[in-house]
């Protein structure tokens, strides 16, 4: 049965990569993902059906189109690969080699591996996007977030982290705080920041070579720093998310206060979380919600203090939502660690790229990716290895 079920997802797997190749090219420029149909970007026609089989349509055109015979990038057979490993990958690593305690049977847990391999796809894409165009597409996060919240809710599986009934009233009220800041800024009452940011001037390009000289293709980076000389102030500027975040951690904190200070708020609360028929799944929903809430705040705050310490824009709106979307599907641990971890994969291509480019910055949104795929993988050995002080923070956050 193990064998049917890796097939299938090797063939479902394939074509979920080769709609995510249409997500990576098109979404970063601005472009349906639905209309128009598959075409040549090249001379425009649409793509038989025939030959938009994923994996082997590639092969039989030998990466050109049929039309003008313009060569079509390898990138589109690496993903779809790559995603049928993934998806199958993950089935043999739950549920055959069992790397991982409680999975269960297939049937069991098949919402909590939809919303696991939603997540890997999601990351991929993400850095692919981030590797390419030095942006992170927030609608696949977006997307993925909400998957893991609704799958959680759904399942409610023990994977996710427990949280206590205090802590799940500061995730409602958090979010309930980041909506008020969104209409905040919608009307204008609070502002955006680094708006009105320039970036640098182009550096002058490059004198002609003499024709014995090899030419070295450069590739100009647009994440570039911020600083004072772009016009604006980075440390002004990051206070205007601290405004943004201010409501967040205000309501939180009323929140916390009511279901613990005040009997009949807190009645109604406990009725929710341990005696409501579906508290289960309530619980699960906000534990995804506060993994959500954590993940986002990791990056987030190491961008608002780095900007204060340094003044330059620190790290990337696009890796708070990388990280809260890690959150929203595996709970509050996994990001927890990844933010600690990518540093560490991410630090030999920052070396390299200094030492060859003199490229002071690199699109961080794979190593985040690397990393969570790394810690849902070996979560077991970590939690173990680090029992003693999980066991400290989750006694504040249960």
């Amino acid at each position: 049965m193990d064998a049917f079920w890796i097939v299938f997802l090797l063939i479902m797997g394939s074509c979920v990569g080769s709609f995510l190749n249409v997500v990576i090219y098109r979404l970063p420029r601005g472009a349906s993902i639905v209309f128009p149909p598959s075409h040549c970007p090249s001379c425009g026609r649409a793509i038989k059906w025939y030959d938009n089989i994923p994996l082997m349509s590639w092969l039989v055109l030998r990466g050109r189109c049929r039309f003008c015979k313009v060569p079509i990038s390898p990138r589109y057979i690496l993903v779809e690969a790559a995603t049928a490993i993934i998806i199958a990958g993950l089935y043999v690593c739950y549920y055959i080699l069992k790397v991982r305690d409680g999975a269960g049977a297939p049937e069991e847990s098949w919402v909590m591996f939809i919303s696991h391999t939603g997540l890997l796809c999601a990351l991929l894409v993400c850095s692919l996007v981030d590797i390419e165009r030095w942006i992170v597409p927030l609608e696949v996060c977006w997307f993925v977030s909400i998957l893991g919240v609704l799958c959680s809710g759904v399942s409610a599986h023990p994977w996710m982290p427990k949280i206590s009934p205090q802590t799940g009233a500061m995730a409602v009220g958090a979010a309930a705080g980041l909506i008020v800041a969104l209409v905040l800024v919608h009307y204008g009452l609070i502002q955006r920041s680094f708006i009105d940011a320039t970036e640098p001037p182009a550096p002058e390009p490059p004198r002609k070579k003499k024709k014995k000289e090899k030419k070295h293709k450069t590739t100009p980076t647009t994440c570039i720093a911020i600083t004072a000389q772009s016009g604006v102030n980075p440390r002004k500027e990051i206070l205007r998310e601290v405004l943004f975040l201010a409501p967040a951690f205000i309501l939180a904190s009323g929140m916390y206060v009511l279901v613990t200070y005040v009997p009949a708020a807190a009645k109604i609360w406990t009725f929710l979380v341990s005696n409501w028929r579906f508290a289960a799944h309530f619980n699960g929903v906000l534990a995804a919600m506060f993994g959500y809430l954590i993940g986002g705040l990791w990056i987030w705050g190491a961008r608002i203090l780095g900007t204060l310490g340094f003044g330059k824009e620190a790290m990337g709106l696009g890796d708070v939502h990388i990280l809260a979307a890690v959150g929203a599907v595996t709970g509050w641990i996994v990001p927890s660690i990844a933010f600690f971890v990518a540093p560490f994969f991410g630090l030999l291509w920052a070396i390299y790229l200094f030492t060859r480019r003199n490229q002071h910055e690199l699109p961080y949104g794979p190593w985040l990716a690397i990393a969570t795929l790394v810690i849902m993988l070996t979560y077991d050995r970590l939690e173990y290895l680090l029992s003693p002080y999980a066991q400290v923070i989750q006694s504040l956050v249960k």
